[in-house]
């Protein structure tokens, strides 16, 4: 699925233009950006975490010349996938939790 076509299908479900729906994915993924820039970690419950691991510098070797090199260390995006979204996927049936109405404080 491309990114137009999250927003055509985001602009049909809640009745919205697409340029309105464009607008809120670009909010949405540049906040998560933003947070994992900081480094800080994304979780979207039912969905999936993301989070910035770190790459040690190691050893390497091209595969041209079979000369060894030195890649140096890095950070990388990583994404963990929730439960919802394993069991979505392996063909599970998602039990979504019943909603508690809300209970009014008592008044005394």
């Amino acid at each position: 699925m491309t990114k137009a076509e999250i927003v055509e299908k985001v602009a049909g479900e809640i009745k919205v233009s697409k340029a309105a729906a464009a607008k809120a994915l670009a909010v949405i993924t540049g906040s998560i950006t933003q947070a994992m820039k900081k480094g800080d970690k994304v979780t979207l419950i039912g969905f999936g975490t993301f989070s910035v691991a770190s790459r040690p510098a190691r050893k390497g070797r091209n595969p041209q010349t079979g000369k060894e090199i030195k890649i140096a260390a890095k950070k990388v995006p990583k994404f963990s996938a929730g439960a919802a979204l394993k069991a979505v996927v392996n063909g599970k049936a998602v039990a979504k939790a019943a909603k508690k109405p809300a209970v009014k404080a008592k008044k005394k």
